[in-house]
């Protein structure tokens, strides 16, 4: 019977790749059995996804194979899907199958909140991955070809983004960039379309430097969009979505990027969550439970002002990091490392050529921050997959 530790890691986002990644460089030979677990064989750059959604780039481009991350000598890769948690038994239920563990990392990554709004969950569309992405630019394309049919249908060339977040606000810079593609494409008077974005708080990027807000909304709205903040979205429809006081807008693309929980399987399996993420202690474990870590999305850890983090990729990356040492300690008996967020800065990308970002204490717009979000991208790459990633996949991002 062997005495090797068994780490069970859910999930390949950020979190969960960087964790298996650290754990594949720091444990030695036999030390401890890694399993990653996905429910598909690659790992998707979730801060690219925005530009396949929009058209303006492939969805092959947004995706990397795990097996070209992990080393297969130090890591089995279990391609399947989590279907049941029991921290009690130590085990994990998986649609064909079970694995037991020692320890267990959680990186399940977040679904979409929809705040109890009507029909957002049956008739929106949500920019959550490869396969959610591929459906939207296909719809897009396909309203296009349907107002060819029905030219009195307006409501076809109609796009309404819910949430004027970072997602949201990095779509439409995108979509506004496809759209003049779209009407030339199928002779369409560009008049014709039009692209709402609707934000129930007071500003756009809520929280985000205002000047550097404001530039967005300029950039943004000189390519036609339309804003209209401070506006809730108070039901959505097959035919478009209500706000305000009952003004509907008629649509038959509604994609909303409100907001992101964490996943239902953790609140089924016991842990005490808010919005289905768990409150972790400085060192990423869930309470009383001192061999379960959660990271990324599924986590919550709250700034020095008492407010929660963001669930970013940057965020994610960095618990993973902490995470992977924190288990090897635990192997070996050797003290945690507590969790510090080290915020290395904030780029939107607002489409071809424009951004706006905050960095080494510094604000940036224009061509500036978009080549620093590029840096960002490549920097990424780099990290998860070294030059050979980079020179792959560097030119696409």
């Amino acid at each position: 019977m062997s005495n090797i530790p068994k780490i069970v890691i859910l999930g390949a986002g950020y979190g969960g790749v960087l964790t298996a990644l650290r754990l594949q460089k720091e444990l030695n030979y036999n030390e401890a059995d890694v399993t990653l677990v996905n429910k598909h064989d690659y790992h998707y750059i979730t801060t690219h996804l925005h530009m396949p959604a929009a058209g303006t780039d492939n969805p092959e481009n947004a995706r990397v194979s795990i097996s070209k991350l992990i080393d297969e000598f130090k890591i089995d890769f279990v391609k399947s899907t989590v279907v049941q948690i029991r921290p009690q038994d130590k085990k994990v239920i998986l649609e064909d199958g079970t694995l037991s563990y020692d320890y267990l990392v959680i990186g399940l990554g977040g679904e979409p909140e929809t705040f109890g709004i009507p029909g957002l969950g049956e008739y929106a569309m949500n920019i959550r991955s490869i396969n959610s992405v591929r459906l939207i630019r296909e719809h897009i394309e396909y309203q296009f070809a349907r107002y060819k049919r029905e030219p009195h249908r307006t409501d076809y060339l109609t796009f309404i983004v819910g949430g004027a977040g970072f997602t949201g606000i990095e779509f439409i810079g995108e979509l506004s960039d496809r759209i003049p593609e779209l009407c030339k494409q199928f002779d369409v008077d560009p008049a014709l379309v039009k692209i709402y974005n609707i934000e129930a708080a007071p500003t756009a990027l809520p929280g985000f430097d205002p000047e550097l807000v404001e530039y967005a909304m300029d950039v943004l709205s000189k390519k036609g969009v339309t804003f209209r903040i401070g506006t809730a979205i108070k039901e959505c429809t097959p035919d478009g979505v209500v706000v305000g006081e009952g003004e509907e807008i008629k649509s038959q693309t509604v994609i909303w990027t409100g907001g992101i929980r964490g996943n239902r399987l953790i609140e089924d399996a016991g842990f005490e969550t808010m919005r289905g993420r768990v409150k972790i202690d400085d060192n990423l474990r869930a309470p009383g439970h001192e061999n379960i870590y959660i990271v990324g999305d599924n986590s919550l850890m709250f700034n020095p002002e008492g407010r929660p983090y963001p669930p970013t990729a940057q965020i994610a990356m960095q618990q993973g990091v902490v995470c992977a040492h924190n288990l090897v300690a635990s192997i070996r008996n050797q003290p945690l490392k507590g969790f510090v967020f080290s915020n290395k800065g904030t780029v939107a990308s607002l489409g071809k050529g424009e951004a706006i970002g905050i960095a080494f204490g510094k604000k940036y717009k224009g061509r500036v921050a978009a080549w620093l979000k590029k840096m960002i991208d490549l920097r990424y790459l780099f990290i998860i997959g070294g030059i050979p990633l980079v020179l792959r996949k560097g030119k696409f991002l």
